[in-house]
C-alpha cells in the first residue's frame, strides 16, 4: 500500500475491519509496542491470593512528543472493568492526568489473570507491578 493515495488506504482498512473486526480479540493491542513481551513477562510474576471485586489494568500512553520510547504505561486498579475505567479516565471522571492527556488504549492481555481480586491484594500488586515494570525499563505512571 506504500505510495497509494491515503483515501485508498483508508477504504481498504475500513473493508478489512468490516470483514475481520469480529475475529480480533479484545486483548490484542492495535499498534506495535516494543516492550509488550516484557510487560507480559513482568505481569505473569504476580498471582493474587483470593478473589474479590478489584481489577488491575494497564493503559498504553503516548509519549511520541518526548525523547526515548514513544510509549509508556499507566498502572491502575478499580472495581470497574479495565475498559470501563479507561472510558472514565478519558471522560475526566476521577482521571489521572497522564491517561486523560496521553491514554491510547487498554492493554488487557498482560493483566487478564489479575481481575476480580481482593482490594488489599490489588493495592499491593498495583504498587509492585508498577515498580517491576519501571525496573524493566518501561516508562510507568500510576501504580501508587
Amino acid at each position: 500500500m506504500r505510495g497509494h493515495f491515503a483515501a485508498h488506504i483508508e477504504t481498504a482498512l475500513d473493508l478489512l475491519w468490516k470483514r475481520a473486526g469480529a475475529s480480533v480479540p479484545e486483548w490484542l493491542p492495535m499498534r506495535y509496542i516494543s516492550w509488550l513481551p516484557t510487560a507480559y513477562d513482568v505481569a505473569a510474576r504476580f498471582t493474587p491470593n483470593g478473589s474479590g471485586r478489584s481489577n488491575l489494568y494497564l493503559i498504553l500512553l503516548d509519549y511520541s512528543d518526548r525523547r526515548g520510547d514513544d510509549h509508556g504505561v499507566y498502572v491502575g486498579m478499580s472495581r470497574y472493568s479495565p475498559a470501563q475505567r479507561f472510558d472514565q479516565h478519558k471522560a475526566g471522571i476521577r482521571a489521572a492526568g497522564s491517561v486523560l492527556k496521553r491514554g491510547i488504549e487498554v492493554l488487557t492481555g498482560p493483566t487478564l489473570h489479575l481481575q476480580h481480586v481482593k482490594r488489599s491484594e490489588a493495592a499491593r500488586i498495583e504498587a509492585a507491578l508498577g515498580q517491576a515494570l519501571a525496573d524493566a525499563g518501561i516508562r510507568v505512571e500510576g501504580g501508587h
